[in-house]
């Protein structure tokens, strides 16, 4: 939640660079997206920033294109390098759009849960522009199941809360009061147990409806062979 994703409008404003250095500095491979939107506008990361305000500098110093080749082959950029293992991979994050194609859903219904605080973007531009990490695919997969389940939107909210509440705890155990952190875990446990109820009575009833549907189906095949024999012109298939 604390990551940036910049557009190209979002990197030319805070750089100052027109339109034409970048496509230039992109095509001189001095600078590159990071990942692209569903339309594919290019998308840039924090780190991108960092190396074209290096660049920057190098300009103001009086140092030439092919001289910042060199220097960044050579020694490369300080914070651009720094940043390297912390890089986002962006590539690796979805749109709005490529989530909802993927988890089968409309990209109104991810609109639509991210409203109700179900699930969150992993990256926000400074235009509001959202991604998420592919862990998201399966995150709404499993409210699609809570839903089959018959669990409201509401409800599905609560057991998010619970999922951040857990990830808190368990990277921060000792900056929670102690027993606030046992009431969190026992609303969590009392929450399990309840899907697992739940889960029972589903797989329950899905084992009835299966053995239902195998002996309807054999008794609607009998008697479709038994009329098949019957004398006269069949209108049937």
């Amino acid at each position: 939640m604390n990551k940036n994703v910049f557009t190209k409008d979002d990197l030319l404003r805070r750089t100052g660079v027109s339109e034409e250095v970048l496509i230039r500095w992109t095509k001189e491979k001095l600078v590159k997206p990071a990942g692209f939107t569903d339309d594919k506008s290019p998308l840039f990361s924090e780190e991108t920033l960092a190396r074209l305000e290096n660049i920057l500098k190098l300009k103001e110093l009086g140092y030439g294109l092919e001289e910042i080749q060199k220097i960044i082959k050579k020694i490369g950029l300080p914070r651009a390098k720094t940043n390297r293992a912390n890089n986002n991979g962006l590539d690796q994050y979805l749109t709005v759009g490529n989530l909802a194609e993927k988890a089968g859903v409309s990209p109104r219904t991810i609109k639509h849960w991210e409203d109700k605080g179900i699930i969150e973007p992993d990256m926000r531009s400074e235009g509001g522009f959202r991604l998420y990490s592919k862990i998201y695919v399966y995150l709404c997969k499993l409210v699609q199941d809570l839903q089959l389940f018959g669990y409201t939107l509401e409800e599905i909210k609560v057991i998010s809360d619970y999922s951040r509440d857990f990830l808190a705890l368990q990277e921060r155990l000792e900056s929670f009061d102690k027993a606030a952190a046992t009431s969190k875990l026992e609303a969590m446990l009392e929450s399990i147990q309840t899907l697992f109820d739940k889960m029972k009575l589903f797989r329950e009833g899905m084992d009835r409806w299966e053995s239902l549907m195998k002996k309807k189906k054999k008794e609607i095949l009998t008697l479709k062979a038994k009329n098949q024999k019957r004398p006269g012109k069949s209108s049937g298939a």
